[in-house]
């Protein structure tokens, strides 16, 4: 049990300064309005779209992606569990450069018909690669002071330190 309390401290503990809300905001705001666009324009950034770069089961990825996206999105913005938001993020973005944009260097994507080599692969994979990097850098330095896991953790170590 008391592994468990510990493991539950870790993934919301948080020692990093406040100005991380700044990297939380951008990157959990991008998150968020992707997995909604996932459903408001199926054709062009869901299923459609997932289809046109050769995802098996778009009907079936494309909104579960896009619900990981919202929740994910959610939690890193308000600050809550963020860790654990992070990693799927991680995940999501590591696949959509493998999948959609590391194509574009040997010239074979789907999506970006004309496209290949190195300038392009970074000028269309910038958004994806700021969203990784965002992610990683949440996932391990934590929502930092100015989040629900601080308010957490602090209220955690108050009451550790008065009950007697």
């Amino acid at each position: 049990m008391k592994q468990l309390k510990r493991w539950q401290a870790n993934l919301v503990d948080t020692t990093a300064l406040g100005a991380v809300v700044l990297i939380r905001l951008y990157v959990g705001a991008i998150f968020l309005s992707e997995g909604v666009l996932k459903f408001l324009r199926p054709d062009a950034q869901g299923a459609g779209r997932f289809g046109e770069a050769g995802i098996p089961a778009a009907g079936f990825f494309a909104p579960l992606d896009g619900v990981f996206e919202i929740c994910c999105g959610a939690l890193i913005l308000v600050g809550l569990l963020v860790r654990l938001a992070a990693v799927p993020m991680v995940v999501n973005m590591l696949g959509a450069l493998l999948i959609t944009k590391l194509p574009i260097l040997w010239g074979d994507a789907p999506l970006f018909e004309g496209k290949s080599g190195w300038w392009d692969f970074a000028h269309e994979s910038r958004t994806d690669l700021a969203q990784l990097c965002g992610s990683a850098f949440l996932l391990t330095v934590g929502a930092g002071t100015l989040s629900l896991d601080a308010r957490l953790t602090r209220h955690a170590r108050l009451e550790a330190v008065t009950r007697p």
